[in-house]
């Protein structure tokens, strides 16, 4: 099930990465809403969640497969992700068992002595990912809560807007501008 969930993963991956560029686009183009901020914070935070999810079903899927290839077929132990080519003879030939995890994801070899070693460098990344994404979004939607909480006070204050400079029935320079070119009365 899980490795089903890892490919899963695999084949959305592209998707996600296409969604955060169509928004820092739309973030660069003129013409936001007002309350842009709070919003951009708060789906950061929400692709952050996704990313992190995206990297545990990974490795967890990758870790399901090592599981599975380890129990099947006649040449299937010791598990064939601990007998790559970068792994030496001499420690090959001592491979007794392997051990999964599926929380952290990790796939060990162990020796014949007791001692084990990681069949790849590829579940640390990951885990790592799954952590930064973590505490990226915790802190991301903490920003968005305290960017909504700060624009909210400053709705609740009587004469103050979250326009910087001023209130929003101000005139602009442009409109002033506009108002001394074209002869307007009041400029």
């Amino acid at each position: 099930m899980l490795g089903l969930l890892g490919l899963a993963a695999l084949f959305a991956s592209p998707l996600w990465c296409i969604a955060v560029l169509v928004k820092l686009v739309s973030v660069a183009l003129p013409g936001r809403r007002p309350d842009w901020a709070v919003q951009l914070l708060r789906w950061s935070a929400r692709m952050a969640v996704a990313a992190a999810v995206g990297c545990y079903l990974l490795s967890s899927g990758a870790v399901a497969f090592a599981e599975h290839e380890s129990r099947s077929g006649a040449d299937s132990s010791p598990a064939p992700a601990c007998r790559g080519e970068e792994v030496p003879r001499d420690t090959r030939q001592r491979l007794v068992t392997h051990r999964a995890s599926y929380f952290p994801p990790a796939f060990d070899c162990v020796l014949d002595d007791g001692t084990t070693y990681e069949s790849s460098s590829l579940y640390d990344r990951l885990n790592m990912f799954v952590v930064v994404f973590a505490v990226g979004a915790g802190a991301l939607a903490a920003s968005a809560g305290c960017a909504a909480a700060r624009r909210d006070r400053a709705r609740a204050v009587p004469g103050a807007d979250s326009v910087p400079g001023g209130s929003v029935d101000a005139p602009s320079d442009d409109q002033r501008h506009d108002d001394r070119v074209g002869g307007a009365p009041g400029a």
